[in-house]
């Protein structure tokens, strides 16, 4: 070992110590296409698993963003995780892609073993959730980068898809209806209004951990719930219904993410009362003060997953996400019209 490097800030027995201590976590995740333990310079996962006539790989990436923030003033990294691979493992099955692999990389200012295992378990949940192998990943000890106690975290997926099973609205049509799964909470998009609104980075946080009755927990518990995992429902659908369209609902809202799933010359109509919009929401729009539109192009409002199925085949779609213990909502229609959404 490097006493030099140790005195740097470095702890490299640390970081073996980390390894060791979520091999139990990432092993659990393993599934028939992966060739290789974790401790390798890079995976190996077979493709050729995969009964498919005309494979297509389908990646993603995504952080979690300034949601870590809650998870260091909670001092909680167990579930922090999950957001990471939600994030990722969500966008890749609006194309009707089934993730098989997974990346991660946490960076740190100060490698704690039991803090680096305590966030890889929450990524391997994820994973095991998803039927995604956590196959490896990177731990980056940088002192005087990152402050002590702090970290960040991010991922990268690979999913696939039969050529021909491909989801990208093109056959979205006039009439068809919008099916919306409901979120667990804020997800893990718009924090840094989040922590305006609550003045979560003002040093007294005293009042977003205090019991609120509306929530049934403290605000700082409820923003910390971790991102809803999407892919085994959806994957359940798209196997016995014709889906049209999917659109993974982050970043910008309802807004930015439904035209993302719709074809030049049709328009969302999303109808406001058809769905729960949940407590957090309400609670960030009044402490804020904030106007619904920009809720409405902010957050998911309830609404993590949205996809868009023939009419006849709505009763259908309803009845697999009931079975896949899911709550889910008929929310709008796909109308002729300028590209977008319309809320109303």
């Amino acid at each position: 070992m490097s006493d030099s490097y140790k005195k740097a800030g470095v702890d490299v027995e640390a970081g073996y110590k980390a390894v060791e201590l979520m091999k139990k976590h990432v092993s659990r995740t393993f599934t028939d296409g992966v060739l290789t333990g974790i401790g390798g310079f890079g995976g190996l996962f077979e493709i050729s698993k995969e009964d498919l006539k005309n494979p297509v790989l389908v990646a993603g990436t995504d952080g979690v963003g300034t949601k870590l923030k809650l998870a260091f003033l909670l001092d909680k990294h167990d579930t922090i995780g999950q957001d990471c691979v939600a994030m990722c493992v969500n966008d890749v099955v609006c194309q009707g892609a089934k993730p098989l692999l997974f990346l991660d990389y946490v960076a740190v200012g100060k490698n704690i073993p039991e803090k680096v295992a305590e966030i890889v378990k929450g990524v391997a949940d994820g994973c095991f959730e998803s039927g995604c192998a956590l196959i490896g990943g990177e731990t980056a000890e940088m002192p005087g980068f990152y402050d002590v106690d702090e970290y960040d975290l991010a991922g990268f997926t690979v999913g696939i898809v039969d050529k021909d099973k491909i989801i990208d609205g093109s056959k979205v049509s006039d009439g068809d209806v919008i099916i919306g799964i409901a979120s667990s909470g804020v997800h893990s998009n718009g924090y840094s209004l989040v922590r305006k609104v609550f003045n979560i980075d003002d040093g007294d946080n005293a009042a977003v951990k205090e019991y609120n009755e509306k929530l049934g927990m403290s605000i700082a518990e409820a923003l910390l719930t971790p991102t809803k995992l999407y892919v085994k429902p959806m994957l359940d659908v798209i196997s016995k219904v014709e889906v049209k369209a999917i659109s993974h609902i982050t970043g910008g809202g309802f807004y930015e993410n439904i035209p993302r799933m719709l074809p030049e010359g049709k328009k969302a109509v999303i109808k406001k009362g058809s769905w729960k919009i949940l407590p957090i929401f309400e609670v960030i729009a009044e402490t804020g003060n904030i106007p619904e539109k920009d809720m409405f192009g902010t957050y998911n409002m309830g609404i993590g997953m949205m996809f868009a199925v023939d009419k006849n085949d709505v009763d259908k779609a309803m009845e697999i996400l009931k079975n896949n213990g899911e709550t889910a909502y008929v929310i709008g229609t796909v109308e002729n019209g300028e590209h977008g959404v319309e809320i109303c």
